[in-house]
């Protein structure tokens, strides 16, 4: 009888030196100067915010300049005498705020803001550009709207106390029992 036949080990191939994987990293961020976005929100309106990246916020805030001075210009100071400054300093703060907000998410945990922009800012300019159209076509007289502009500042603080009034609530019933 003869014996098995013995076969030499195959011999396979070295493997491949293992790879390290280095860690994906993210691009780096470029910081906002706040300042920067502030005082080009100073210069222009909507300028600091797109600066920020912020391009709907920054048309909304150019188109409220542009139509109060439109609506100064048509004769009625009195109304938008007192939203031009309150829309170049919202604007500015907004800015400033937006920037800070921006360098502050790398570095710790922060309310999300402006993620997604909300659709406030499209609605707000479509109305404004509804207004004036209808002004122009003249199917609407803004100037008739003139002695109501005082509703805008009631509605304005209702809605802040209501929000204010809520948080309170909010914040009163999670708190702890004495």
């Amino acid at each position: 009888m003869s014996s098995p036949e013995t076969t030499p080990p195959a011999e396979f191939p070295a493997l491949p030196p293992p790879t390290v994987v280095a860690p994906a990293v993210a691009a780096p961020r470029l910081s906002k100067e706040p300042w920067v976005a502030l005082l080009l929100s100073l210069v222009m309106p909507g300028l600091g915010q797109v600066y920020n990246g912020q391009l709907s916020k920054a048309i909304f805030f150019f188109f409220a300049f542009s139509g109060s001075i439109y609506l100064l210009t048509e004769g009625h100071p009195l109304p938008f005498a007192v939203f031009l400054p309150f829309i170049i300093f919202s604007n500015m703060i907004d800015a400033f705020r937006s920037a800070t907000l921006i360098n502050a998410r790398g570095t710790r945990a922060v309310p999300e803001e402006d993620e997604i922009e909300s659709p406030g800012w499209g609605i707000g300019l479509a109305v404004m550009g509804v207004l004036i159209l209808l002004n122009n076509l003249g199917w609407l007289r803004l100037s008739a709207l003139v002695p109501y502009w005082p509703l805008l500042l009631i509605a304005a603080g209702v809605v802040l106390l209501r929000r204010s009034l809520e948080r309170k609530a909010g914040n009163g019933s999670h708190g702890p029992s004495v």
